[in-house]
């Protein structure tokens, strides 16, 4: 298990984590109606990410996703079936709006390396990027490849955005 960091703005708006949050600081000064409320909309939350997941080609064996709206925090399990999906699936759940930390308890049936996570910041580019981990920009195809399909366009990155930067 590990726990990976992620910016709270940052990200798919997938549901209304503002909601949440007011929701669970009401909840947390004794109102029942208000405890209920965050059950149900920690779940719904949890069922939007796992959604997002699915429509991101990705998938694990007994794939569970669970978020607490008061912690920001998105606890997922399963077991994907190599590393680079484990990856994915983490990135997926860490790259929403609300989510500050993701706790990975999944695992894979193939072990192999695990790839290191770079936070975006205002002013990079894959090649910048790749130039500061491969020491070569011209390889940053391979960090392009490696977050697909939530990357569409080597572009189409924006600050606070968590990526996977897998070993060559």
């Amino acid at each position: 298990m590990s726990l990976i960091s992620f910016i709270k703005e940052a990200g798919q708006k997938l549901f209304g984590h503002k909601e949440v949050e007011q929701t669970a600081a009401k909840a947390d000064t004794g109102d029942a109606a208000a405890k209920a409320k965050v059950e149900e909309l920690n779940g719904k939350a949890g069922e939007a990410i796992v959604a997002y997941i699915h429509a991101q080609n990705l998938d694990a064996e007994s794939l569970a996703v669970a978020f607490d709206g008061a912690t920001g925090t998105v606890s997922v399990f399963g077991t994907a079936p190599d590393q680079a999906t484990r990856e994915k699936i983490v990135l997926c759940c860490g790259n929403v709006a609300g989510v500050v930390k993701v706790d990975d308890g999944m695992s894979v049936d193939a072990s192999e390396p695990e790839a290191v996570y770079y936070t975006v910041v205002s002013g990079d580019t894959l090649s910048k990027i790749s130039k500061v981990n491969y020491g070569d920009a011209n390889k940053y195809m391979a960090i392009f490849e490696a977050n697909k399909p939530m990357l569409t366009h080597p572009d189409k990155i924006y600050p606070g955005q968590v990526l996977r930067i897998p070993p060559l």
